[in-house]
């Protein structure tokens, strides 16, 4: 895996120095880099690793099973652009095994994600059945430890 690839994966408030330093490259060189990343379209953006549990009011968030019919010559990828264009949809990912489509839905309330599910996702043609879990607690997540367990707690209960 790319070094710098990874570091930014991990932290993309690192400065340019601070990444040149970490790879054993020079600045310029580094910068060169993720300008071409960003051109190539290998880094999509940056953002912030929020800690929604902290947040009052963050919203809920659903994950859904999707069993689905692929369409002819297009496979899944004419339904998995249905279904990116709804606001509701923070992350969509094609599965082996058991259901087609992982969906994950962000929105205000159980309710607004029920009336998506019943309303728009199960209304696609193509849907053939759909299973929501609702995300009660993040302990980690994209690498990131959200639980307040202190590390000490955390090595002990293993």
């Amino acid at each position: 895996m790319d070094k710098l690839l990874k570091l930014l994966s991990e932290n993309s408030s690192y400065s340019v120095k601070e990444l040149a330093l970490l790879v054993g490259d020079s600045e310029d060189n580094v910068k060169a880099k993720i300008s071409a990343y960003e051109q190539q379209g290998i880094i999509k953006g940056y953002r912030a690793a929020v800690n929604w549990e902290k947040i009052k009011d963050a919203g809920v968030t659903a994950y859904i099973e999707l069993k689905v019919t692929p369409a002819k010559d297009k496979g899944f990828d004419e339904i998995a652009e249905k279904i990116m264009a709804f606001d509701e949809v923070a992350s969509l990912y094609l599965m082996a095994g058991t259901y087609d489509l992982a969906v994950i839905v962000k929105a205000e309330t159980i309710q607004d994600v029920s009336s998506f599910v019943t309303r728009k996702l199960s209304a696609l043609d193509g849907v053939l059945a759909t299973a929501t879990h609702f995300i009660l607690k993040r302990y980690k997540d994209e690498g990131l430890i959200l639980s307040d367990i202190p590390d000490d707690e955390r090595c002990m209960q293993f």
